[in-house]
């Protein structure tokens, strides 16, 4: 399905549930969409009988590109002007958000300006580390040289922009300030944070950080895997979500905004 904001088109998809418990949105990490979530959406939202929607950032899956070049600001953009107008648009109030890398990060800048429920990051980012760069610089060349472009391609009508307008970004000198610490003590929606032991994309201080600094109850889960834990360590994952937002997504614990 497509819904047009700022004049284009973005992809989404929605599971039916519940409406009147907070919808469940999934915000994809950097170089994923709406089918790149896979299963995950609708196992989630079947576990806890929730509506759920997932959707492609421009220039990813089948939604049209950005109206400009990403610059380092781009997911505060995405959580402070695109985000509040799907929301708005699904007529969707203080949604739990579940989040995967890039996408969590978003959440998460999202969850400390407007009212959510309850937050789930997969890997989120909160800084940026060597060990992140090192990796990004490393995709780039699997991208130009190892094939990860057309395997890519069978995710994204238009492949380059969507693995370039992650890359360029993430190694412009300037993103290496990028840091959104400074705004996790506006957080106190519950949040359930969740990260590979492996994860070449960044270390445990990542989840520590958020885990030290929002206000809200905390709930850290390190499982032995890479970046992704729903697909690398999918039970443990799904479980550890599921049991999460029974506790902490229900209507009963009004936002604190």
């Amino acid at each position: 399905m497509l819904i047009e904001v700022e004049g284009r088109r973005i992809e989404y998809q929605e599971i039916p549930g519940d409406p009147s418990q907070p919808a469940l949105v999934f915000l994809h990490e950097g170089l994923g969409s709406v089918g790149l979530w896979a299963e995950f959406p609708a196992q989630v939202a079947a576990n806890t009988s929730r509506r759920g929607f997932s959707y492609s950032r421009f220039g990813h899956g089948d939604s049209d590109p950005p109206p400009a070049p990403r610059t380092p600001a781009f997911m505060h953009e995405e959580a402070q002007e695109v985000l509040p107008q799907l929301l708005a648009a699904w007529g969707i109030t203080a949604p739990v958000l579940i989040g995967h890398s890039d996408g969590a990060s978003i959440a998460l800048i999202h969850a400390a300006e407007y009212p959510v429920t309850a937050v789930v990051g997969i890997a989120p980012h909160v800084f940026v580390e060597e060990k992140c760069l090192a990796e990004i610089r490393q995709a780039k060349t699997l991208y130009e040289e190892g094939g990860r472009r057309e395997r890519m391609a069978a995710h994204h009508r238009n492949v380059d922009v969507a693995f370039y307008g992650w890359n360029d970004v993430w190694l412009d000198p300037e993103f290496k300030a990028w840091n959104i610490e400074a705004l996790l003590p506006r957080i106190d929606a519950p949040l359930l944070l969740i990260q590979g032991d492996d994860d070449p994309y960044g270390t445990l201080a990542q989840i520590d950080s958020v885990a030290s600094a929002a206000r809200g109850p905390v709930e850290r889960i390190v499982l032995s895997c890479r970046h992704a834990p729903h697909v690398q360590a999918p039970e443990e994952t799904l479980a550890a979500v599921s049991r999460f937002i029974a506790v902490h997504g229900s209507r009963s614990r009004a936002p604190a905004r």
